[in-house]
């Protein structure tokens, strides 16, 4: 039986463990808990509770957590055990700039060929922001902010650009939900209306000048937030005053 004080109370034990899928199902509670930050940057990893927590053997506990090194979430170093690893600012910011020029192009798609399926979405996706926001639940609200990027690239129908977002997306997840404040949700729900407008009114000029003003307007306040609370960071120190290219 689990203590009630186990350190690892937040983990959810998988609740249909097969033999084939083990390892991917502690991959998937591991991964979850650390983009979230249940498991904080720079916390250490203890196997032997988390196999005791999850009631599997070390084996997949270990397979798992070399998965999450190759994705940057966790470091491994010989003879001196795991840690969650730092988020690297360097690596968000070129995410995020993927991210403008992916979108842009989305934009134009989607505005160039409209769907009014997606039009139905996003006019959901943006009643369900506002509903999250005035609950001030960051959590469900972070996850609609994720969808309503990923509605907008279901125009393109291309699976490899997906494919490339969601490979990169950790990283970037656990970054944003540092910043999650109230005013961040507001501006976050203004700033997706701005988008959508220019959707609305067909005008890729407006849509696409709206989504890079949102992406920069992110990064302004996570290497802000970075510059004055390193300790989550890998390079928080080194930020200069302008590392992100604006506009």
């Amino acid at each position: 039986m689990i203590s009630a004080e186990s350190p690892y109370h937040f983990l959810a034990r998988p609740t249909a463990l097969t033999r084939g899928s083990v390892t991917l199902d502690v991959t998937n509670v591991l991964r979850q808990a650390i983009v979230t930050l249940a498991l904080a940057p720079g916390q250490s990893i203890d196997k032997s509770a988390i196999c005791e927590q999850l009631g599997v053997s070390r084996f997949p506990v270990s397979e798992a957590l070399a998965r999450l090194a190759a994705e940057g979430l966790v470091d491994i170093a010989p003879q001196r055990g795991s840690t969650v690893s730092l988020v690297k600012i360097a690596d968000v910011r070129e995410y995020m700039l993927i991210r403008k020029a992916l979108e842009s192009e989305a934009l134009r798609v989607l505005i160039g060929n409209i769907d009014h399926d997606v039009i139905t979405a996003l006019h959901a996706n943006m009643a369900a922001q506002r509903d999250a926001a005035a609950r001030d639940d960051a959590e469900a609200f972070h996850q609609i902010d994720i969808d309503f990027h990923d509605i907008i690239f279901r125009s393109m129908r291309f699976s490899k650009i997906k494919g490339i977002i969601d490979s990169a997306r950790a990283n970037l997840d656990r970054a944003r939900r540092l910043i999650i404040t109230p005013r961040r949700l507001a501006l976050t729900i203004a700033e997706h209306q701005a988008i959508f407008a220019g959707i609305l009114a067909e005008n890729q000029e407006q849509a696409i000048a709206a989504i890079r003003a949102h992406i920069d307007a992110v990064m302004v306040e996570l290497f802000a937030f970075a510059r004055d609370n390193p300790e989550p960071f890998a390079d928080g120190k080194t930020l200069e005053e302008e590392t992100f290219p604006f506009g």
